[in-house]
């Protein structure tokens, strides 16, 4: 049997195609260029940092295996403008989603005051967002009252954030907290609360920084 020439060329032609295709956007479910299959690569670094460092006060604290890009969520800022968290690219951040009518949330909101008084700057932030979509006025006031005075009062009166980080960590309830690298990368998850001003914590947080912390 003979075979065009052109019949091969066309073939090896669809086949480069294909072979450029996996190449480009990867042969897994999860579609997109190759270098999204390892966006995370520097994260590693400091999840690995990070992990033997989870124990005691903050032995819960899951490390990602590989750190990946947290979703794009936008929340409001302390004067009620919408921002999101590429405002806070380049530094450190410890998202954690909180109620009023949340006990444990209350009871851990101490400890991240004083964290954020210890760490807070320009490497590293502790970003409380409460969850409310009622009565609106109740957490400002709580935080007063409860002597909460370094953390920055951010929202989501939408409801918007709180599903997509449940759907992301597979935490069901309050408090979750979110390690998040300065390329907005995810370092690990604490589902339930912790004391973050504790030594522990304070080591684990260092360790995220890196060097010099």
């Amino acid at each position: 049997m003979t075979i065009s020439k052109h019949v091969v060329s066309g073939g090896v032609a669809a086949a480069a195609v294909v072979i450029a295709g996996l190449a480009l956007y990867g042969s897994g479910s999860r579609v997109g260029n190759l270098a999204e299959v390892d966006p995370c690569p520097a994260s590693a670094e400091t999840a690995r940092r990070v992990a033997p460092l989870a124990r005691g006060e903050v032995a819960a604290f899951q490390v990602s295996a590989s750190p990946r890009p947290v979703p794009l969520l936008r929340f409001a800022g302390p004067d009620g403008a919408v921002i999101d968290l590429m405002d806070f690219r380049g530094r450190t951040v410890l998202l954690n989603l909180w109620a009023t009518w949340c006990a444990p949330c209350k009871a851990e909101m101490p400890a991240l005051d004083r964290l954020q008084a210890e760490f807070g700057g320009d490497r590293f932030e502790v970003a409380a967002i409460n969850i409310e979509t009622r009565n609106l006025d109740r957490p400002p006031a709580w935080l007063k009252a409860a002597g909460i005075v370094n953390l920055k009062a951010y929202r989501d009166p939408d409801g918007r954030v709180l599903p997509v980080l449940q759907q992301e960590t597979g935490s069901p309830g309050l408090p979750t907290t979110l390690l998040i690298d300065g390329q907005g990368c995810q370092i690990g998850v604490m589902k339930g609360p912790a004391d973050w001003a504790s030594e522990d914590g304070r080591r684990l947080i260092g360790a995220a920084l890196g060097p010099g912390s």
